[in-house]
């Protein structure tokens, strides 16, 4: 069983829910971001730090990360994401070449 982290834009919600799905019918333990749900809640700095190194801390759990590239599009956390994977030596998988 592979464990892989999805990463990506957040305005990809839903497709990264699909691949998670798709992943883990597959056999794979899926690591998924940590979506917002409260839209009107105000996240402090130190806040948003802390989800981004839960996010780290997911990428250096895993074996891969699955990279939701929709219309080739990756932003700047996903890049430094899958920067942070390369350097670990992780796979890197991507939805769209």
């Amino acid at each position: 069983m592979k464990v892989i982290t999805i990463c990506g834009s957040l305005k990809f919600q839903k497709e990264m829910m699909i691949v998670a799905e798709k992943l883990v019918l597959e056999g794979n333990c899926v690591l998924t971001p940590v979506y917002p749900i409260l839209e009107n809640l105000e996240k402090t700095e130190e806040q948003l730090e802390k989800l981004k190194e839960a996010h780290f801390k997911r990428i250096e759990l895993s074996d891969s990360v699955y990279v939701i590239n929709k219309d080739n599009y990756i932003g700047k956390s996903t890049k430094s994401e899958i920067e942070y994977a390369k350097k670990l030596g992780k796979e890197i998988i991507y939805l769209e070449r």
